[in-house]
């Protein structure tokens, strides 16, 4: 069943993708639990029923926590048990979570209690299902995670909320208890039962959503450095050559090979490139002529983090696992996040490299490309500065991104006196994940508006008359792009402040404003990740 094709997401029948993710975070498609889950939640929770009278030792259910695993928990108490595990453990710090974000976690922990492996009862998943259908925006700081035992502090705070403590976000992001705002919507808090605490926070989900809705717009980056790249190697008079299909064949990387489509879709009918046919420069610096190689990389960073958080979203988390069709009680480690954490310095990287070779186009772009362009794309060079200090932007933001590359994943630091002695830190490569992908957007904007300044000097005409040469004209895909942008900002070469054009079409990034002939030529680069059974 297609979930983009309808107004409701059925946890255990719909198919998750990284769209129908995004959906859901922004609160453009609702959820319900299937019919066959609920089966499946109920045949596991009767199983967990009979192991609480039990006289067996279960972890979690009849056992303390952490190091205090061999502290055993009388039937009377295990309720307040769980109680008390939500509470002692919800220790975060820092900005909260964004309400996609915390949309996020909520989906995923109903996803993942929803296999019926985890112990929880129907009316658990119901209470996530219900903050999902009020929207309501539960605060949970970004800080306290160490990426195993689960995102321990972060769902603990989220758990709160589900049992009426704790607190939500208002619309002005100001912190309010949860308890009156739950009474005034008439619903009770949750009285968890054994198991059903550690069955919430035992889990990878502020990973997971922090990754995917990372990924989203890891994607679209992807998409604009494309259209960047192919603007400043029309500025730049660059050759095509390097992006021919026969040529890509021989490497087949398949992402290298989309982008390099992408850009044959963009650059067909160019009258700028039929100009410098036969031009005598025998190759472009890399950063124009390794576009392709380079994008590309990242691209397959973004299908691969994808698939990866793709399968963890339909993965049960929690610790230990109930199998009660095997009359089995499972203490593992599939709450540890190192699969994700892996993913998420990855993905980092790969964003950052985008980045990294923008600013080496606007470099060229800004350096006269031989004398065809005024330096620093100054109307009156000397007299005017142009865009020289665009460059220092990029520059420090580039290196900003580089000071916070080091991968959080290669360090543990145990926790739990011991027990717990190796974990993956992948929270902490999550919440950096919003930073470079703020600071990359901000310097493929600055590429944007400087290579569409340089194109100025070749597309109008009484600037391209100026410089004693032909007017020339860019593809239609193109034009439509440059128009875009001229509707936004001023794109004359003269000097004024550029920060609040630059906020512009940050904005207009950020709202994914790609005209729609533009978007077209970029339809290999769209399809990104596998969709697969949650």
């Amino acid at each position: 069943m297609n979930s983009r094709n309808q107004a409701l997401f059925v946890i255990g029948e719909s198919t998750l993708n990284l769209e129908t993710f995004e959906d859901i975070c922004h609160n453009r498609l609702k959820v319900s639990l299937s019919e066959s889950s609920r089966i499946k939640v109920q045949r596991c929770d009767e199983f967990r029923r009979s192991l609480a009278t039990s006289s067996r030792r279960i972890y979690g259910v009849n056992t303390g926590f952490g190091r205090l695993a061999d502290t055993v928990i009388p039937i009377e108490q295990q309720a307040t048990l769980q109680k008390n595990l939500i509470r002692s453990h919800a220790v975060g710090w820092g900005e909260p979570l964004s309400l996609p974000e915390a949309r996020g976690m909520i989906f995923l922990r109903a996803m993942s209690l929803s296999h019926g492996y985890s112990g929880a009862r129907v009316a658990v998943i119901e209470q996530l299902l219900w903050l999902l259908e009020e929207n309501l925006h539960p605060f949970i700081p970004s800080r306290g995670s160490v990426g195993a035992s689960g995102d321990l502090a972060p769902l603990s705070h989220l758990a709160l909320v589900l049992m009426a403590e704790g607190h939500l976000l208002d619309a002005q992001g100001k912190r309010v208890p949860a308890e009156p705002v739950l009474k005034k919507l008439g619903r009770r808090g949750l009285e968890l039962e054994a198991k059903e605490g550690l069955a919430l926070i035992n889990g990878t989900q502020l990973m997971n959503s922090l990754g995917l809705l990372a990924a989203g717009e890891a994607q679209e980056l992807v998409r604009w450095a494309t259209l960047a790249a192919a603007l400043s190697l029309e500025a730049l008079e660059g050759s095509a050559l390097p992006f021919g299909q026969k040529y890509h064949q021989v490497r087949p990387h398949p992402e290298i090979g989309d982008i390099a489509h992408c850009f044959r879709n963009l650059l067909t009918g160019s009258q700028v490139l039929a100009g410098h046919h036969d031009c005598p420069r025998v190759q472009d610096p890399y950063s124009i002529r390794c576009s392709p190689q380079v994008i590309g990389a990242s691209l397959g960073v973004v299908r691969q983090t994808c698939a990866v958080f793709l399968t963890e979203a339909g993965s049960v988390t929690d610790n230990p696992v109930l199998l009660p069709e095997d009359d089995e009680i499972i203490t593992g480690g599939h709450f540890h996040g190192q699969p994700l954490a892996f993913q998420l310095d990855f993905l980092y990287q790969a964003t950052s490299e985008l980045a990294n070779i923008s600013d080496r186009r606007v470099n060229l772009l800004l350096g006269g490309n031989g004398g065809r362009l005024p330096r620093f794309l100054a109307g009156q060079p000397g007299l005017e500065s142009g865009l020289m200090i665009a460059q220092y932007l990029t520059a420090a933001l580039v290196t900003e991104n580089k000071s916070k590359a080091f991968p959080a994943a290669v360090d543990s630091v145990p926790t739990s006196d011991g027990q717990e002695d190796h974990v993956s830190m992948g929270s902490v490569s999550a919440v950096k994940l919003g930073g470079v992908l703020d600071r990359t957007r901000t310097v493929i904007a600055v590429e944007m508006i400087t290579a569409a300044r340089a194109l100025q000097f070749i597309t109008r005409q009484e600037l391209a008359a100026k410089a004693g040469r032909q007017q020339l004209l860019l593809s239609g895909p193109l034009q439509d792009l440059v128009d875009a942008l001229s509707e936004l900002i001023d794109l004359d070469p003269k000097d004024r402040s550029l920060t609040e054009d630059l906020e512009i079409v940050i904005t207009w990034m950020k709202n994914r404003g790609i005209p729609a002939t533009a978007l077209a030529c970029l339809d290999p680069v769209i399809p990104v990740g596998n969709s697969g059974k949650e």
